[in-house]
């Protein structure tokens, strides 16, 4: 088989397309494939499909996948045509996306390594710049953001993830029954999940059933203005409510400590982290003898801890009077507990019940955007940090949207 029908069916060419010349240079390891437009043949405009008188071309090179680890060059004067309804145009090319400079099987390929590797990894392995690969990278999002089906959520997930140091953050709305992300923002404020909300018709908002999120107020008032019936639909999960308690407990730890420091007392030295696992979860049977004496000791760690344990209690409860008997309980001992950084707590659940009765009672949990969150820093460890949010965006998109990336003259057999 000749080289020029070879990479005929290699390229998967049809008329009015045709490999014209293969030129092979070994020293320079570089296959350059010439591609020709049949003269005799219709030339179609771009926009409308109609068939237009010629105008003139423009010679294009695009990349292709490697032949024999040798760089492949697709070279064609692409035909322009004068549509009297769109200008002059250049013809669509069936390898490629238009004003591209890669094939659609070389994009694909690059897809597919950014998915499990940095832009400056696979740019390195290519051959490439990192602002092609990051190219790449953009055009698919755009790509999947204006395919993506439009699909309200009806369970949400609202939180924030840090974009560098400085306390400088992005909102990420995710739909927690497929498990991606819907929406992201800049900053956490009230207006970044508004933006979202208001996007969703009033019947979209109406059927949301479940926002799980933080006590973060900003998010909790966008909701109220703009989700009906929002204060039974407005979830704080146990993560969060476990996280406040263990910060409190620790907060009476660490004075403890100094004030028995001080007394040569050494008891809750290098005890940090058992007060905050589940006694179950101690390393040995040493650790877990230890520990017993200190929680049941007259240490106010001892007592800040029984709180907060009580309070993980109270979510195994399913009845709806058992739990706001058990919250009421608990909030009492609380507010008498003499413990500042828990009456704090205290009173931020208190203030907050009615969403952590609605977790309970809607199974409703942030889990989903906490492994999102998660994965998110996973990816800005991978990429050394992002100094562009746009980029930051679109590398939270382009691996958890579930967007469909790959450019469509991809298909299923010839990717």
């Amino acid at each position: 088989m000749e080289s020029n029908q070879l990479y005929q069916q290699i390229l998967d060419l049809r008329a009015p397309w045709r490999v014209s010349e293969v030129k092979l240079d070994l020293e320079g390891g570089r296959v350059d494939v010439m591609v020709e437009h049949l003269a005799d043949t219709p030339r179609c405009c771009p926009e409308c499909g109609k068939a237009c008188p010629g105008y003139d071309h423009s010679r294009r090179s695009w990349r292709h996948l490697d032949t024999c680890q040798m760089q492949t060059i697709l070279t064609a004067d692409v035909p322009r045509v004068k549509c009297p309804e769109h200008g002059v145009l250049q013809v669509s090319v069936p390898w490629a996306q238009p004003r591209g400079r890669f094939t659609a099987l070389f994009e694909a390929l690059v897809i597919h390594w950014l998915e499990q590797a940095s832009i400056k990894a696979v740019a390195v392995r290519l051959g490439l710049s990192w602002d092609e690969v990051d190219g790449i990278m953009t055009r698919a999002v755009e790509r999947g953001l204006s395919r993506r089906e439009h699909r309200a959520p009806t369970r949400l997930g609202v939180d924030e993830t840090s974009f560098q140091r400085r306390h400088e953050y992005v909102t990420v709305v995710s739909d927690q029954e497929r498990g991606v992300v819907v929406h992201v923002a800049d900053d956490r404020g009230k207006q970044t999940l508004e933006d979202y909300l208001l996007s969703l018709s009033q019947e979209e908002r109406g059927a949301i059933e479940v926002m799980a999120m933080d006590m973060w107020e900003p998010y909790i008032r966008a909701a109220e203005e703009h989700v009906p019936e929002a204060a039974e639909k407005i979830a704080y999960d146990k993560f969060h409510v476990a996280r406040h308690l263990g910060d409190a407990v620790d907060k009476v730890r660490r004075r403890e400590h100094r004030e028995l420091m001080v007394q040569g007392d050494q008891r809750l030295k290098g005890t940090k982290h058992q007060w905050l696992r589940h006694p179950k979860h101690q390393d040995d049977a040493r650790d877990r003898g230890r520990f017993a004496a200190l929680r049941t000791s007259t240490l106010r760690t001892a007592r800040a801890w029984s709180l907060k344990e009580a309070a993980m209690e109270a979510w195994e409860h399913t009845d709806e009077i058992n739990v706001r008997a058990m919250w009421k309980w608990w909030l009492g001992w609380a507010s008498r507990c003499l413990l500042e950084p828990m009456k704090k707590v205290g009173r931020m659940i208190k203030e907050h019940l009615q969403g952590i009765v609605t977790a309970i009672f809607k199974n409703a949990t942030n889990a989903g955007a906490e492994s999102i969150n998660a994965r998110i820093q996973k990816i800005k460890r991978m990429a050394c940090g992002f100094r562009n949010r746009a980029r930051f965006r679109n590398a939270i998109y382009f691996h958890l949207g579930g967007l469909n990336l790959l450019p469509s003259a991809v298909t299923h057999s010839n990717v």
